[in-house]
Formats: C-alpha cells, sequence, structure tokens
C-alpha cells in the first residue's frame, strides 16, 4: 500500500506522525508523497483541508483517512490512542482477497471565478465565502442565469453538504448529510428593510443548478476557499456549482454521519 501522512505540527501530531511510520513500515507500507492510494491527516479538521487541498490534483485516484488529536471531528474516524488498530485494519484490508474499506463518496464545490485580471477555477471540500473589507457588500445573486436578489450585507457563504455543519451552521443553515449532492446558500448578516430586501433563509440547490454572484459595486472583497483567503478588489463574478469529481473517504470502520453530528453537538 502506498501512503501518505500529513499532520498539524503540534507535539502530539508529530509524535502520532512517526508512529504511525514505524506501525506501517511493520507491515510493508510504502511512502509515497507523490501518488498515495491512502493519505492519513492528523490533526483537526483544519489538517484533512489541508490535506486535501495538496492533493487536490489527485483526488480521484486517493481516498482520506483522518485522525483526531483533540475534540471529535467530522473527518476524523480514529483517535490518537488507535493508530496500531487502524494500521492494522489498513494492512489487512491490503491484502489479497481481504474485504476492502468502504470508501464513502462526498459532494464537492466547483468555483470560477472571473476577475478583470483573468479567470481562475477551484474546487472547495467545505465551503466558499465572499465578505467585504471596507464595508458592506454589494452583490447580485443570479441562480440558473436569472436574477434571485440584490444582496447587501457583510457576505455569502456557499456550502458543500460536509462544510454544512461547520461556518453554514453557525449562520442558521441547515446540516445537510453528505451524500446529498447539493449546495447550500447562506446569507452573512444581510440588510432587510423597507428599502432593501433578500430571502433572508438559506437555499438548497440540486447538483444540475448553479447560482453567480455578481459585484456590483467597486469593493475590496476576502474570497476563501475553505482555509485560503484571497483578497479581490476586481472581482467581476463566481460561478458555484456541484463539481463532477468527488471527495473519497476509506471507512475501515462505520461511524455515520447522524453519530458524527450527535458527538460534535449534543455530547
Amino acid at each position: 500500500m502506498r501512503y501518505y501522512v500529513l499532520d498539524r505540527g503540534d507535539q502530539l501530531s508529530v509524535d502520532l506522525s512517526e508512529q504511525f511510520h514505524k506501525l506501517a513500515a511493520k507491515h510493508g507500507f510504502r511512502l509515497d508523497a507523490e501518488s498515495p492510494e491512502i493519505v492519513v491527516s492528523i490533526g483537526g479538521d483544519g489538517t484533512m483541508l489541508h490535506a486535501f487541498h495538496t492533493f487536490i490534483d489527485h483526488i480521484p485516484d486517493i481516498a482520506f483517512v483522518g485522525v483526531h488529536t483533540g475534540h471529535l471531528g467530522f473527518y476524523a474516524d480514529w483517535q490518537a490512542d488507535e493508530l496500531p488498530q487502524l494500521v492494522e485494519l489498513m494492512s489487512s484490508a491490503s491484502k489479497s482477497g481481504s474485504v476492502r474499506p468502504r470508501i464513502v463518496k462526498y459532494p464537492l464545490l466547483e468555483l470560477e471565478i472571473h476577475r478583470k485580471s483573468g479567470n481562475f477555477s477551484y474546487i472547495a471540500l467545505n465551503e466558499f465565502t465572499l465578505k467585504g473589507m471596507d464595508g458592506t457588500v454589494v452583490a447580485q445573486v443570479d441562480i440558473n442565469d436569472q436574477t434571485f436578489e440584490m444582496f447587501r450585507g457583510d457576505g455569502i457563504c456557499i456550502s458543500t453538504p460536509t462544510g454544512s455543519t461547520a461556518y453554514n451552521k453557525s449562520l442558521g443553515g441547515a446540516m445537510v448529510h453528505p451524500t446529498i449532492e447539493a449546495l447550500q446558500i447562506a446569507e452573512i448578516a444581510s440588510i432587510n428593510n423597507r428599502v432593501f430586501r433578500t430571502m433572508g433563509s438559506p437555499l438548497l440547490l440540486p447538483k444540475h443548478h448553479h447560482t453567480d454572484i455578481f459585484s456590483r459595486k467597486e469593493q475590496r472583497l476576502l474570497l476563501t476557499i475553505d482555509h485560503v483567503n484571497i483578497q479581490v478588489d476586481d472581482l467581476i463574478s463566481v460561478r458555484c456549482q456541484v463539481a463532477k469529481e468527488k471527495v473519497s473517504f476509506a471507512r475501515y470502520r462505520p461511524f455515520p454521519f447522524w453519530n458524527r453530528v450527535r458527538e460534535a453537538f449534543l455530547g
């Protein structure tokens, strides 16, 4: 088995990474930073986002496994003291005739950002946000090439189903099961009065729909794609839709999504 490990960089995560390498060597795994079959993220959900973007060009060929070193994370099936069990199951699954891990595939968000300086494409695992840097954002929101609303407020968040439990939830968005191929639009502190009106409610769009956000004044904006921040002052528009690609996670034991939700928010 070809594998790679990416850790958060704190002492516990580094120690666990070294432990994983030793266990992997005993089972004959091969460390491969270029084309691994399995990428193990050791840290938090932010570490998984970093791992995802590190291997963004190889997403169809890679499955991810999360090991959490803090509180339970949505991308982590394993705790710090369970590394030997994880490596043993990975080794057993890699042998001919053995039961393979369950590979679950979750939808991603595709972004086409149009600026006066050029056009750029990105993929997000969790979400895309657009925020103003100097004041109120003014943006036209279209759905399927039809004007839907003129937004005024702090910003807009577009999330994937897996990202629905993150920033989207804090904005009052719905938690969406990650097998549902959809994107969610949530407003960030919209202005609603007698003059300006927005829907004021999160919206779910299916995979065959798209939304376009047009900048409607000269404004400095902060675009965030998962953990990556981009400052722009020449934005024309952003098209958001469910990506053709999906991200894969290797499940070596069951851990249903709603169990994750319960553990994370209810304890």
